[in-house]
């Protein structure tokens, strides 16, 4: 894990930078969808989680769900195309969990059709981390502030 403007950035994940979601493929294939530190923190406290429901078919760019908090109410867009076949409990019984740990706190889980053009859009590893930190330091987010 790489932090910038103390903001946590793991190296391990997929990242949509611009639109502030993160994918973690799965060894069934399936595809885990959520929000980042940096979307948490801008955010602020979240007070509502509504997931999409299992079963939706979604195209990439499409709303995977909402997160409501205090102050914002918005999308989490989906980087992929697929179907939804999860949805984690947890933070629709407490919605702070995704201030709390947005990486270990996904949103949804979707079947992806189109894994193979659609990844390739997104980044990992020290490109994802220098695209963060670039995004971060033009918009001015730190996320210990």
């Amino acid at each position: 894990m790489t932090t910038v403007n103390n903001c946590n950035i793991p190296d391990d994940l997929l990242y949509q930078v611009e639109k502030h979601v993160w994918v973690k493929r799965d060894a069934d294939g399936t595809a885990r969808i959520g929000m980042t530190d940096p979307a948490q923190k801008l955010a602020g406290k979240i007070i509502v989680v509504t997931p999409k429901k299992v079963g939706r078919t979604i195209t990439r760019g499409q709303s995977a769900g909402t997160v409501e908090s205090s102050k914002w109410v918005g999308p989490v867009p989906s980087p992929l195309s697929g179907e939804i076949v999860a949805v984690n409990q947890v933070p629709l019984d407490k919605p702070t969990a995704l201030n709390a740990d947005p990486y270990g706190n996904w949103i949804v889980k979707l079947a992806p059709t189109n894994w193979d053009e659609e990844a390739k859009d997104l980044v990992t590893g020290e490109q994802g981390v220098e695209a963060y930190r670039a995004l971060l330091q033009a918009e001015g987010i730190d996320c210990g502030t």
